[in-house]
């Protein structure tokens, strides 16, 4: 990451209420005061935060290996295709399995953190709790994933990973 985007990160952190590694506060060292600071108070950047949020939020008490939540027109929104949100969608339930989320059910998704690379291009780190589905484990499990966000037309949309 370079300095640039770390200082963006940052920024972008203490905005949503919390303090990405290496940022200022009580959570660690302070920023390099050699580059220089930058305060973002774009509205865009707040309302990308919103956006991204709202789209795990969706996920969120719902079982994801579900007809209904597959078919939800919102969540297919946020993807420029149905073969996009197809493949998106298949990779989310199979990491949720593979993170023995019980019944495929986050009850907590949470943006970490989004790293802005340039005009138009973003990448968000999202971490989902749940139920451990796994027997005699009384404790959460948890998934966190990158996803990458570019903006298309006026609207944020999700590229999903390569199969």
């Amino acid at each position: 990451m370079t300095s640039r985007s770390r200082r963006i990160a940052c920024v972008i952190a203490l905005l949503v209420g919390g303090a990405a590694p290496g940022c200022s506060g009580s959570h660690g060292p302070g920023p390099d005061v050699s580059q220089g600071a930058q305060i973002v108070d774009d509205p865009a950047v707040v309302d990308f935060q919103i956006h991204a949020q709202a789209f795990y939020d969706r996920f969120t008490n719902r079982r994801v290996n579900t007809l209904a939540t597959y078919q939800d027109g919102v969540l297919r929104g946020y993807f420029r295709s149905d073969k996009e949100y197809a493949d998106y969608y298949a990779n989310l339930a199979q990491a949720l399995v593979e993170a023995h989320f019980e019944r495929n059910e986050p009850l907590v998704a949470e943006v970490e953190e989004f790293v802005v690379d340039g005009p138009g291009r973003a990448h968000v780190r999202f971490r989902m709790v749940g139920k451990n589905g796994l027997p005699l484990r009384f404790w959460s499990t948890s998934l966190k994933q990158e996803d990458l966000w570019e903006r298309h037309d006026g609207a944020w949309r999700i590229l999903p990973g390569r199969l």
